[in-house]
């Protein structure tokens, strides 16, 4: 038997890994296919969040990043979206509501932030709160007019809501 996994001296770790690399082919085949719908999907689900985000943009630096969505197959009609949301130094969002439900997880600076006619608090890195559906997100901001800072927001809605509604 060879040193090298899978080899044999009758040739067929040659065979083993030809069929491998044809299933390969074949695997990268289906995902590229499969790939533009699923983008698509994200993409029109998404666009009113990035769209909103960067229209109500305080600095250059504000911006959303889609992490990943996925349709939740044990809620039909409903999905998780999960993005990452850069504000630079003041950055804000202007008052908004989100469908759905959004707890946000800070990973970097501090945010200020106002839900509803409640007080306005600072969560800092490794703290979390949550929105209830509907609720107006009355302040949204970095806490720091020197440092950036950075939330990680995971939606639950219905599938193909708008994400996120400024408010006038």
């Amino acid at each position: 038997m060879s040193t090298m996994t899978g080899m044999m001296p009758d040739g067929r770790g040659a065979w083993r890994l030809g069929l491998a690399a044809v299933a390969g082919l074949a695997c990268a085949a289906v995902i590229a296919k499969a790939l533009p719908t699923t983008m698509d999907t994200v993409t029109n689900v998404l666009a009113p969040l990035c769209a909103v985000s960067d229209a109500g943009a305080s600095s250059p630096l504000d911006k959303v990043e889609v992490i990943a969505s996925h349709a939740l197959p044990n809620v039909p009609g409903k999905r998780v979206t999960i993005v990452r949301v850069f504000y630079g130094p003041g950055g804000f969002t202007p008052a908004h509501r989100h469908a759905g439900t959004v707890t946000a997880y800070v990973t970097q600076g501090a945010i200020r932030s106002q839900l509803g006619g409640g007080p306005v608090e600072v969560f800092k890195v490794g703290q979390s709160f949550f929105e209830p559906p509907g609720t107006t997100h009355l302040v949204s901001a970095n806490a720091s007019a020197t440092e950036p800072a950075e939330l990680i927001a995971v939606f639950v809605a219905d599938e193909g809501a708008e994400l996120t509604t400024l408010l006038e």
